[in-house]
């Protein structure tokens, strides 16, 4: 039986008088990959920004890896567990992409204020062992060669992947990937698909919000549909794309198709 990593319990959020999600529940279950899909302006988004702590939910709650995650705290969801990336990305631009891992780090290590100030031997190793796995995970995502250069020099594809790196850096169990794919060429696209699929691998379980539906038809074990803040749809990828309500939601009138 696989085990439940996160379950949303009938969440709902509204700004005004827009209703950006009603009574959204799905789980997902530790070491898959989990799609997030829907057309522009389902409420994709928003279901990150509450899950990830940016938000509050009106309604509902989060239950990760058996406990019930703190909403509206963004710094206490990645610290039990929960790393994101964005759909615009937010790097350090004037900082090198080791030094952008390197951050990413920093909420896992455990360093007090005096001991980074007198430079002890404790804080002296520990920043060592942080710049080596800066390193190793800017290998991982395939940009070392890029470690001294700063984040706004490098190209599109690689600033998404050292998103991916700095997230990575903070040892999560779940990272949530907003369009990971936007803006990328179709090579670029499938060496995401083979990062994605070794994160996995390495034991991560994914959620990945993407309008490149063929893209989440191939990578993902289940795949859940928001329409209009609503779940439409929550199945491996064969049963959802024959759903007759998904078909309509991305094929009908209301919403432009991606």
């Amino acid at each position: 039986m696989s085990i439940v990593l996160l379950e949303a319990k009938n969440i709902s959020k509204r700004f005004g008088g827009i209703q950006a999600l009603s009574d959204v529940s799905l789980t997902i279950r530790k070491g898959e990959v989990y799609g997030l899909i829907g057309p522009n302006g389902a409420g994709k988004t928003t279901f990150f920004n509450v899950l990830t702590g940016a938000y509050t939910p009106d309604q509902g709650e989060f239950v990760f890896a058996g406990t019930e995650l703190p909403t509206g705290k963004p710094h206490l969801v990645v610290e039990r567990g929960i790393a994101r990336t964005f759909q615009n990305i937010r790097l350090f631009r004037e900082m090198t992409a080791l030094e952008n891992v390197m951050a990413g780090h920093h909420i896992r290590t455990d360093s007090s204020l005096f001991g980074i100030l007198l430079q002890n031997r404790h804080t002296r190793e520990e920043e060592r062992l942080i710049t080596e796995r800066a390193y190793e995970l800017l290998r991982y995502v395939g940009i070392e060669r890029f470690a001294d250069t700063l984040s706004r020099n490098l190209s599109y594809g690689d600033q998404r992947r050292l998103e991916i790196a700095r997230a990575l850096a903070t040892e999560p169990q779940l990272l949530a990937l907003d369009e990971p794919a936007a803006g990328m060429n179709a090579t670029e696209t499938a060496q995401l698909r083979d990062l994605i699929e070794t994160i996995r691998h390495d034991g991560v379980t994914v959620l990945l919000i993407e309008h490149d539906v063929k893209l989440v038809m191939g990578l993902c074990d289940r795949v859940a549909v928001l329409d209009f803040g609503k779940k439409i749809a929550e199945d491996v990828p064969a049963v959802v794309q024959k759903n007759q309500a998904v078909i309509e939601a991305y094929l009908g009138g209301g919403h432009h198709a991606h």
